[in-house]
């Protein structure tokens, strides 16, 4: 049996593929080996393989990189299972690592691509960007006195990273600057940050997770705390937690997060192709919200992670689930290093609610339906395929159904199910699923 050290769950949004991930340090095959070799079948293709191969080298038009067709052959062999297990060189899994880690070595900018330029979208509090002077809409021209134009937005966040404590000079044009600002930065450790807050009105604190990164539990107690702070006790209604277009993340912190609001039970459940793979994961004692009424939003960009918090804080009727359809990405990959050749992600188990759901192409169905009103130059681009429209996704049963509208308004003020779900708390509107339901459910 394959040991599991960390549970990753990633997904996707916008009809990408939503994964699931584990790491594993150990070999790939188990086993005896006769289990591994496989049958005298297996050795027959295998050498079919080798034919193969040995007649694209010696007589395809151009020469080709060994390198780049067996890496093709071996993402060709993992692609072919589902949609989610895929081979990846060593970029991609340092990138991987990067994303899921949540740090890395940087200046600490949003930035994004406008008009074909890199534009700062804001810096991120106390980073050396942010106390250097960068500011929202800078365009940045230059690195270090080299022009970037030309370069896709991921090249240029590629340099701007680099080791800590190293030094970079961007040059910004800004508004109002007659002449182009250059400004020195020296890199520091960066956080992404998953979490975000800010209290709605007076009474009821509004929690945004973006992703499930390994800050994301210590963002959310923070929030938590803010709000405590900054909310009266006698006015707090309550909170809303915005999963909506979150692709996933580690499971480790969505467990956290589920952990942070339950007083008990079980949180999520992991089944592979052998009983004594799968593993069970229990809530602690102590809700951190203090009780206090919760609506979770989702929309079809919620995958993976956040669909293991919502479908946990619904079964345990923690929490009313307020939206439309998830993604419904309902199983766990394992990430297998191969040492400096990058690492293969492979499918490995189901997970499942606590009342023993199984989410996979179906997806968490909200307590509530709130469809937002999609603007006519969206329409038709709003729509993910979720995890039942995925060609060679595992199957579950007849009734599959996954994936919704992703679209979510910039404007707060045309935010529908925002606005509905505060509604809700403050009583302005009524539902009979909110409050959900005290009674107990198959969960515990």
């Amino acid at each position: 049996m394959m040991r599991k050290v960390s549970l990753v769950l990633l997904g996707a949004v916008f009809g990408a593929s939503a994964a699931g991930m584990a790491l594993q340090p150990k070999a790939f095959f188990g086993g005896t080996p006769a289990e591994a070799a496989g049958s005298a079948e297996t050795y027959k293709q295998l050498n079919l393989f080798g034919d193969v191969f040995e007649r694209v080298r010696s007589d395809y038009v151009e020469k080709p990189d060994d390198a780049k067709l067996i890496e093709g052959a071996v993402n060709g062999m993992l692609s072919g299972l589902d949609p989610h297990s895929s081979f990846m060189d060593a970029k991609a899994f340092k990138d991987m690592q990067v994303q899921t880690n949540g740090e890395f070595g940087g200046l600490g900018i949003e930035v994004q691509m406008f008009e074909n330029q890199v534009r700062v979208e804001g810096a991120i509090d106390d980073t050396p960007a942010a106390r250097a002077g960068v500011r929202a809409k800078d365009i940045i021209t230059h690195l270090d006195g080299q022009p970037i134009q030309g370069l896709s937005l991921n090249q240029a966040v590629e340099k701007m990273r680099g080791p800590v404590n190293t030094p970079i000079e961007l040059t910004v044009t800004r508004e109002g600057a007659a002449e182009p600002v250059k400004i020195k930065i020296v890199r520091d450790i960066i956080r992404i940050r998953s979490v975000r807050f800010n209290v709605e009105g007076d009474d009821i604190g509004y929690i945004r997770v973006s992703q499930f990164n390994q800050q994301t539990f210590e963002g959310l107690k923070k929030a938590l705390d803010e709000a405590d702070q900054k909310i009266a006790k006698d006015k707090f209604r309550g909170y809303v937690l915005d999963l909506r277009n979150n692709p996933g993340g580690l499971l480790d912190q969505a467990i956290a997060v589920s952990d942070a609001f339950l007083e008990r039970g079980e949180i999520v459940s992991t089944r592979g192709r052998n009983p004594d793979e799968s593993q069970r994961f229990n809530a602690r004692p102590g809700d951190l919200a203090k009780g206090k009424p919760i609506i979770v939003l989702v929309n079809g960009g919620s995958a993976s992670a956040s669909e293991i918090v919502a479908g946990a804080l619904q079964d345990h009727r923690r929490a009313t689930v307020l939206g439309t359809r998830s993604f419904g990405k309902g199983s766990v990959q394992t990430i297998i290093p191969l040492g400096g050749n990058g690492a293969i992600r492979l499918t490995t188990a189901r997970y499942y609610t606590p009342s023993g759901k199984s989410i996979q192409a179906k997806g968490i169905v909200p307590d509530i339906e709130s469809v937002q009103e999609i603007p006519e130059d969206v329409k038709g681009k709003d729509e993910t395929k979720g995890e039942a429209g995925l060609k060679g996704h595992l199957k579950n049963g007849d009734d599959e159904a996954s994936g919704s509208s992703a679209y979510v308004p910039t404007d707060k003020k045309d935010d529908k199910q925002l606005n509905y779900a505060l509604d809700l708390l403050r009583g302005i509107q009524s539902n009979a699923n909110f409050p959900p339901s005290a009674k107990s459910s198959s969960a515990n």
